[in-house]
């Protein structure tokens, strides 16, 4: 069994952001599924990024456009050598996002806090209601690595084609189709059910109750155990494509596994697809 993550520095522990959170090259960014959060307290000297307005062009319903990354990045007085430490609730679901986007414009140094705001509330640590000022950066991303995004045409491929783990991360009744979204979300699609050889890892399996990740051997034994070969190329999907980002991360950082991508259309762009195939109920196929 794996007794060690494959790239531990990509996650800091809550206690190294209290050390750190004042290092010069240093950017602390929230991203909350609740964006209200932000506003309630934050650790001193973070920023937030709006996982509805900053993170996503909502005309194209698609990811940023270079252009509009780097204009982020810059506003956010981030530059190409920043160090990007991201938090947020729900066990990181948008820290992680917002992480997959960063890699799949080349920022070098992006780190997730083990255990996001989370952790942070239930240890007591402090917070406050001052935003910073950030000076703005000159900012030039590299081109899109397609290698960690999966489109559509990808995923019609690899589902009759058995030769990809496909891996639906929602809710059980997601998966099978009982219900199209969680309660309270707007995203929806016309048909509930998974994408055909899909296998259901709920993403909040990855976590422990405090909210950090799991240790190597657990998180191991939790996908090979459902039937997720290591050595095949890997597909996760959800909802919007979050839930996804956040199984990316463990299984591409934490375990290693060499080819994972995160199809961001997921079951809001599959599950309204005319002639798409769905399976309704528990099982794979």
């Amino acid at each position: 069994m794996t007794k060690t993550y494959a790239q531990p520095d990509v996650l800091v522990s809550a206690d190294w952001v209290e050390q750190h959170k004042n290092d010069a090259n240093l950017r602390l960014v929230e991203v909350d599924v609740d964006t209200s959060a932000y506003e309630q307290g934050h650790i001193a000297g973070a920023i937030a990024w709006n996982w509805q307005s900053q993170l996503c062009d909502n005309i194209r319903r698609d990811l940023l456009t270079k252009p509009a990354f780097e204009e982020l990045m810059a506003d956010s007085g981030i530059t190409p050598d920043t160090t990007v430490i991201l938090y947020g609730d729900n066990n990181n679901w948008f820290a992680c996002y917002a992480f997959w986007q960063m890699k799949l414009y080349g920022h070098k140094d992006a780190r997730i806090m083990n255990g996001g705001r989370k952790l942070w509330l239930a240890q007591n640590r402090p917070l406050t209601k001052d935003v910073p000022t950030c000076p703005p950066s000159s900012y030039a991303a590299q081109q899109p690595d397609t290698s960690i995004r999966a489109l559509r045409e990808e995923v019609m491929q690899a589902a009759p084609e058995g030769k990809t783990n496909l891996v639906d991360v929602r809710s059980p009744d997601e998966y099978s189709g009982k219900v199209i979204a969680p309660p309270g979300m707007a995203e929806t699609a016309q048909r509930g059910g998974h994408i055909p050889t899909a296998i259901n890892v709920p993403w909040a399996q990855a976590v422990s109750e405090d909210g950090t990740f799991k240790e190597p051997a657990a998180l191991q034994q939790l996908y090979e155990g459902k039937g997720l070969s290591p050595y095949h190329k890997t597909i996760a999907y959800c909802r919007i494509g979050e839930r996804s980002a956040h199984t990316w991360f463990v299984l591409k950082y934490l375990l290693g596994h060499a080819n994972v991508k995160n199809y961001d259309g997921s079951w809001t762009e599959w599950g309204n697809l005319v002639n798409a195939p769905i399976i309704k109920g528990d099982k794979p196929i």
